[in-house]
């Protein structure tokens, strides 16, 4: 049974926020606090939640800090395995933030649209993968040039489609040993594959959504750039720190199997 938040918080008071906290207090500066209004809130968030602001309702920080702090232990781990984490995030807020992030530490994104099946028909998707690549570098080494105009023009055309689709998960030779997700709501349909593959889900969950969806929930802010932005900071962080204790020579992927 969830709890039910009757406090209301007043504009301009600081929420648990102390000189001695400064994690809290970037936290606070980052918007991360802030969720949506009660009436949008999950039964099942309301532990998270310290209380209302306006009507909108404020996450608990030192909840929430421990839920991230739950979260990086486990991206440590699996960073430090070799493992692949794919991170998903398409709402146009967070997009960049995705991107960017998952660019600094080598990792696959998905920031447009999710491609069903991605997941749980990922070597049937992986062919078209092939392809993509296959039809990239013969544009590069000039074999396109010896088919007709017509048929150059629907091939370049259809190198955008597959480059819109496939360019930030090209990389993936295997399904992924986890997803960090950004709006578990947003990316129900990621969600679900993942859970039907027991593949774990990290997410950064706002008050309107169940938890329980997600192996890993970090309750907080997953709207404003600025929030999305800091917990990705600190995800790039723990994983550059799994990567330190990780023993040599350890893969980032294998090859695709059936």
């Amino acid at each position: 049974m969830s709890e039910e938040v009757e406090n209301e918080v007043a504009e301009d008071t600081p929420l648990q926020i102390t000189e001695a906290d400064p994690e809290l207090e970037a936290m606070f500066k980052a918007g991360v606090h802030f969720g949506y209004s009660r009436s949008r809130r999950h039964p099942k968030m309301g532990p998270y939640i310290f209380g209302l602001r306006h009507n909108v309702e404020v996450f608990d920080l030192e909840k929430v800090r421990t839920q991230l702090d739950r979260a990086l232990d486990y991206v440590i781990e699996i960073s430090k395995k070799g493992e692949v984490m794919l991170f998903v995030g398409t709402k146009p807020a967070v997009q960049t933030a995705v991107e960017e992030t998952a660019g600094k530490i080598g990792m696959p994104f998905m920031t447009d649209r999710w491609i069903g099946g991605l997941l749980t028909n990922f070597y049937i998707i992986r062919k078209r993968m092939d392809y993509f690549e296959e039809l990239k570098e013969a544009k590069r080494s000039g074999e396109l040039s010896k088919y007709k105009k017509k048929e150059i023009v629907m091939k370049e055309k259809e190198l955008e489609r597959l480059e819109h689709n496939f360019r930030g998960v090209v990389q993936l030779r295997r399904r992924p040993a986890a997803l960090f997700v950004v709006d578990p709501a947003e990316e129900i349909t990621a969600v679900h594959e993942a859970q039907r593959l027991s593949i774990p889900v990290i997410a950064i969950a706002n008050n309107d959504v169940n938890p329980t969806l997600v192996d890993y929930v970090i309750p907080a802010n997953d709207s404003a750039r600025s929030s999305v932005a800091y917990i990705l900071d600190k995800v790039m962080d723990a994983w550059k720190k799994g990567k330190e204790q990780a023993p040599a020579e350890t893969p980032q992927a294998s090859e695709v199997t059936a």
